[in-house]
């Protein structure tokens, strides 16, 4: 995009101005998408599989997840689902890049369920550290995995008080990239969206040094683990959040926060949630931001845990039930009796991904597919959210990858 000009200088003057124009806005930028492999255990429409996988719609994607061994070595948490003598899922997933050349298949350890103890444990001991990087080398060069993508969640938090978690991580993070250098494997990881929390956990321009990408986890700001209704993914403050000392509560300042501390923000994907956190209100007359909830919304058929439902069964399921726009938050909300759901839709996607175009971070992670609209069943065609990302970062100029 180009606008008009007119050159009081040289014509090499003004050809140097058009030539920069050109190149920030032909940049590609990064779709880092996550496959959670225990899809596959769904029923019905909502299971998901490697061959669900439309390998054309990302320039990276992420197996998840493996584990660690106490030992340091890298544990598979579901052979069956992941080794060739049961559903094959490591190998399948790899053979993706026989329908796209340009995709680079990686694999993420860590998530949620590992905790973060043994995490601390490992990084703090100098023998561990050495066994878990020649054990990643192995894995990743036997399975062909492109990378590794590191998801800590968290250095010095959960079950790790240890505050030297931080530079720890870092020692680990550089002793595998001095290893994967050679091979040409990439290093990524999956980071806090929480500006209050990244002090505690990283040292970010060690990181930024380090890493090819973080993927900033710009979700989960509130859940039915709080006692209150929360948008889990605002992109800024309501003002209700100032008498709750939330400000900083929304993934703006998330992000304002890693790039304040020095990360590359080339390096920086902004994480996109194809699922909704839902609550059961104790009034259903009282549906504001911080009304009291009884417990998380009704499960859903498909991802069948009590405050979780992805878009792709609120689509199906309550696509009747009346739509409200928060224009503080950038994001809507459904609301049903006593069930609020807060989610994302096409629209509020597009305002995500114009503010991360606007801050011209790297590109964008997707958790995940199997929450998106797969099969297309809702009237808009596949995979609508992650191709809103697709749309929104063309329509301003750039490409992808």
């Amino acid at each position: 995009m180009i606008h008009a000009m007119k050159c009081h200088n040289t014509v090499s003057l003004c050809f140097l101005i058009a030539l920069l124009s050109l190149v920030s806005y032909s940049e590609g930028k990064n779709i880092f998408c996550y496959f959670e492999s225990w899809t596959v255990y769904r029923p019905g429409n909502g299971k998901y599989d490697v061959d669900n996988i439309d390998p054309n719609l990302c320039t990276h994607i992420a197996f998840t997840f493996i584990g660690l061994n106490y030992d340091g070595t890298i544990s598979i948490l579901d052979p069956w689902e992941s080794n060739n003598d049961g559903l094959n899922g490591f190998g399948k997933f790899v053979a993706l890049k026989e329908q796209n050349s340009n995709l680079k298949a990686l694999v993420s350890i860590g998530g949620w369920n590992e905790g973060s103890q043994k995490y601390s444990e490992l990084t703090a001991n100098p023998s561990k550290r050495a066994i878990f990087v020649k054990s990643a080398l192995q894995f990743l060069e036997e399975h062909e995995f492109d990378g590794l993508d590191f998801d800590w969640e968290y250095p010095a938090r959960r079950d790790s008080s240890n505050a030297k978690d931080k530079e720890n991580f870092i020692l680990l993070l550089q002793e595998l990239k001095t290893a994967f250098e050679p091979k040409g494997y990439l290093l990524s990881a999956a980071v806090t969206g929480a500006a209050r929390y990244i002090d505690i956990s990283y040292d970010v321009q060690e990181l930024s040094k380090v890493l090819d990408y973080i993927n900033v986890m710009s979700y989960d700001f509130h859940g039915s683990f709080d006692s209150y209704v929360g948008h889990h993914t605002p992109l800024y403050a309501s003002h209700l959040d100032a008498e709750h000392d939330n400000l900083d509560w929304n993934i703006a300042a998330g992000i304002e926060g890693w790039i304040e501390r020095g990360m590359d923000i080339s390096k920086i994907n902004l994480g996109i949630a194809t699922y909704a956190r839902t609550f059961t209100l104790e009034d259903p007359s009282n549906t504001s931001l911080y009304a009291a909830i009884r417990d998380g919304g009704i499960a859903g058929p498909y991802t069948r845990q009590a405050g979780i439902l992805g878009y792709n069964e609120i689509c199906e399921l309550y696509s009747e039930w009346p739509r409200y726009w928060d224009d503080e938050q950038k994001v809507p909300h459904k609301v049903s009796g006593n069930q609020w759901i807060g989610y994302e839709d096409e629209f509020s996607i597009s305002e995500k991904v114009t503010y991360a175009l606007d801050k011209n971070l790297g590109g964008f992670m997707i958790w995940s597919f199997d929450t998106d609209d797969f099969l297309g069943l809702c009237g808009n065609g596949t995979y609508p959210l992650i191709k809103s990302v697709l749309r929104t970062v063309e329509k301003n100029g750039y490409s992808i990858g």
